[in-house]
């Protein structure tokens, strides 16, 4: 029997060990034999890169210019991309237009070459959006996130909310929300000039446009959820920013419960607003009311509620209206006022072509529509503060754009800040606020080439695209038409991402009324 014991107790020994190496020549494969194998082949297709560093990589060093580039300002002239992406930056200028770092042990491929963008964005099955982020998706999921056919269906279901004829049933609920903001700027200045930080006031009006639009509500009922989002948006930066390999962002950490929590509260706050609209029965001609009837008509045209959203996906997709409506419209105005408050010559040419249309009259769909100057002003703003500075996409097999062969689950990244500010495009001028570039429209300007993103490109282009523009359109007539502002010297220009560009420490004007 003793014999039996010792036999016993040497397979289970034998047993561990063979586990625990297996497990470690994954781990080591995982974490250098791969890495060094990609980086070979990269570099034999004459792609430059630094040399891959046992599992931390490149992240490091981004960390570290990241930080550095944040703790001051930059002048109103200068090009924000080194202060933005200082690591990005510095290696386009070290490789080349296209080239390697590394994310932990994941391999980065940075695409700045247009045709090769273009390609990229029109193939979106070849080259769908990384799944690696949990954390990420807690923020941001619903159609931004679906693949192939899941983001058809979503696309499908989604996009009647935001026809043209849908849309300009919403332009009430941008003009009282706006006019609402500019009584609350009104209280502020009393008729004289004043230093205002407009930043929280833009934001606060985007917010409340979203939940009149999306929900029917107004912006007390939706407020608790933009909380959530904003601290949610701090908090995956956070995460991302505080630890240095990927893998270790899904760690049970304090901050990823947090954001789990939130995202619990977030989903049972838009659930209610669905429950309460279902229960009710109410057909309204909101974005939630428009998803729920396209969604109903889809089921019963196809008849099955696979062809459908479930409730789950319905909350996703309310979600990212919450966020994305919010943020790209708030820092798209934001960024204009900085820049016409620093450029008066241009704010004057706007509010003459704002008084030329509308006088003192309502602004209406088919006006906004044919403001040339602020639609030159809008683009030339999207072009030097575009609302992310690069798309990512990754590689599920082995797949060749132009001469280069990528391997299975490489990691590219598209970088619309960098073509926007690519002198070879745009010309000496290219850190230069002229809006007169796209006076002749964007295709004049980029010279054919697919250089200009602010909303992404292909068929995943933004779909909300055209309510952003509008919104941004009326609320900008109407600023123009009550104020005149410009920079204060107590503004510190120090644009900055969490998941979108924005004013580290605010947007300080000096408003006067008219």
């Amino acid at each position: 029997m003793e014999g039996i014991s010792v036999s016993m107790s040497e397979v289970f020994w034998g047993v561990t060990l063979v586990v625990l190496v297996v497990y470690w020549w994954r781990f080591f494969t995982w974490a250098w034999l791969r890495p060094k194998a990609i980086e070979k082949s990269l570099r034999d297709q004459g792609l430059k890169g630094n040399p891959y560093r046992f599992l931390y990589g490149d992240t490091k060093d981004m960390m570290k210019m990241t930080n550095q580039a944040k703790l001051k300002p930059i002048n109103l002239t200068n090009s924000i991309v080194p202060r933005v992406i200082p690591f990005i930056y510095t290696y386009a200028k070290t490789y080349g237009n296209n080239f390697f770092t590394w994310l932990g042990p994941q391999p980065l491929l940075h695409i700045t070459e247009p045709a090769l963008i273009r390609e990229i964005l029109a193939n979106y099955n070849q080259f769908p959006k990384p799944r690696d982020n949990r954390l990420k998706k807690m923020l941001v999921k619903g159609v931004a996130d679906a693949e192939a056919g899941r983001w058809v269906k979503h696309r499908k279901i989604i996009s009647p909310a935001f026809h043209v004829d849908k849309l300009k049933h919403m332009l009430p609920a941008f003009y009282l929300s706006c006019s609402e903001m500019i009584n609350t700027l009104e209280g502020i200045t009393k008729g004289k000039s004043c230093e205002v930080d407009v930043y929280p006031h833009l934001q606060k009006f985007t917010a409340d446009v979203i939940s009149r639009t999306a929900f029917g509500s107004n912006y007390e009922e939706g407020r608790r959820i933009f909380e959530l989002q904003l601290e949610q948006a701090k908090l995956l930066i956070k995460t991302i920013q505080s630890v240095y390999m990927p893998s270790f962002q899904l760690f049970p950490t304090k901050s990823s419960r947090k954001m789990k929590e939130i995202d619990r509260e977030v989903k049972s706050s838009i659930n209610k607003i669905i429950n309460k609209r279902v229960t009710a029965m109410e057909a309204k001609e909101d974005l939630l009311g428009i998803l729920l009837d396209s969604n109903e008509k889809e089921i019963k045209k196809q008849g099955s509620n696979s062809f459908g959203l479930s409730i789950e996906e319905i909350i996703e997709e309310c979600k990212l209206f919450y966020f994305a409506g919010y943020e790209t419209t708030a820092n798209l105005l934001v960024w204009t006022m900085i820049l016409l408050g620093q450029h008066m010559n241009w704010q004057d040419r706007a509010r003459d072509e704002v008084l030329k249309v509308f006088g003192e009259r309502k602004p209406d769909i088919d006006g906004l529509s044919h403001l040339k100057v602020i639609n030159m002003i809008l683009n030339e703003v999207l072009r030097l503060y575009p609302p992310g500075a690069a798309m990512r996409r990754m590689t599920h097999e082995e797949t060749k754009i132009g001469n280069i062969t990528l391997p299975p689950g490489c990691h590219l990244m598209l970088h619309v800040m960098l073509l926007h500010y690519d002198n070879d495009i745009w010309g000496n001028d290219v850190n230069e606020f002229n809006p007169y570039r796209f006076s002749e429209g964007v295709s004049k300007v980029t010279k054919g080439q697919a250089s200009y993103f602010p909303f992404g490109g292909g068929p995943r282009i933004c779909v909300g695209q055209n309510f952003a523009m509008l919104e941004a359109k009326l609320a900008l007539v109407l600023i123009l038409r009550r104020f005149s502002f410009k920079v204060s010297p107590s503004y510190s220009h120090a644009p900055h991402l969490i998941v979108t560009l924005q004013p580290q420490f605010g947007a300080q004007l000096i408003l006067s009324e008219l």
